[in-house]
């Protein structure tokens, strides 16, 4: 789901060229002077592109899909004696089944879902608006959002050593040209900086997710400290709770960015639509 935010888009266009320049930096600057006459060469451009390729693919599907977007009504519903009371937009319904009223979208919504102010909708199972893919992290995109992730701490990983090794290799170029040397020295520099910094940007990150999805609840859940209100008495097991983020196929097909909706998603819009309190 494309949005219209200024600060996600700026923030796609800065993703997409750290990436190409990484890319450019270590194709152009790295492994062709170094390692052109070794079998080391084809074998790091094709598996760097590859790496860069998945984590363009896992962006795209972060970017493009429905978070879990929880559907308007046909008909406009009356909600007037809720704003009458001043009431907010996680009003509470009378259901024993959690449901609540949204009065910004002005329907009702299911357990754990939020509305998003950038978004403007409500998102099931919502943990945050990230910029980075512009769109919100919910139930139906949140696999992609952390493959997204792993992929590029990979990259920054992969980057970084590269240009580690790259410097055992003799580079017959930068003997023979000063100024090659130096536009050689300065892209390594700068590949590195970029690097270790997205790197530790998304390992933050990626332990914020874990540990939201080992313990059961969304980034708006602890903000809100309505965290107890959705636990079972039995926490689910470790790989029952990541299969319900990646997904029912194997785990080692987890990091692949393919369609596979997580085992909790099910869209009952009939019931939200025609939702009786």
């Amino acid at each position: 789901m494309f949005v219209r935010d200024p600060c996600g888009i700026v923030c796609i266009i800065v993703t997409y060229m750290a990436v190409f320049y990484a890319d450019y930096v270590v194709v152009r600057w790295i492994v062709l002077h170094t390692m052109q006459d070794s079998l080391w060469c084809p074998f790091h451009i094709i598996a760097f592109n590859t790496v860069v390729l998945l984590l363009m693919m896992a962006h795209l599907k972060a970017v493009c899909s429905d978070p879990g977007i929880v559907p308007l009504p046909q008909s406009r519903m009356d909600f007037s004696d809720i704003h009458v009371s001043g009431g907010s937009d996680d009003h509470e319904s009378d259901e024993k089944d959690d449901w609540t009223v949204c009065t910004r979208c002005e329907t009702y919504r299911p357990p754990r879902a939020h509305h998003c102010r950038i978004c403007k909708r409500c998102i099931r199972r919502m943990d945050h608006h990230c910029p980075w893919i512009n769109n919100c992290v919910g139930e139906r995109n949140q696999k992609y959002f952390i493959q997204f992730l792993v992929y590029v701490g990979a990259l920054a990983i992969y980057a970084i050593i590269l240009v580690i090794t790259s410097w055992l290799y003799d580079c017959p170029q930068c003997n023979n040209d000063i100024a090659v040397k130096q536009n050689r020295i300065l892209h390594c520099v700068i590949l590195v900086l970029e690097s270790a910094l997205f790197g530790m940007f998304v390992v933050a990150i990626l332990v914020d997710q874990f540990q939201a999805i080992l313990g059961d609840e969304t980034a708006v859940e602890r903000v809100q400290g309505i965290q107890q209100r959705y636990h079972n008495k039995n926490t689910p097991r470790t790989f029952t709770l990541l299969s319900q983020v990646c997904g029912k196929s194997h785990p080692i097909l987890w990091l692949l960015p393919c369609h596979n909706p997580p085992r909790y998603s099910f869209r009952k819009d009939a019931y939200l639509i025609d939702h009786e309190v």
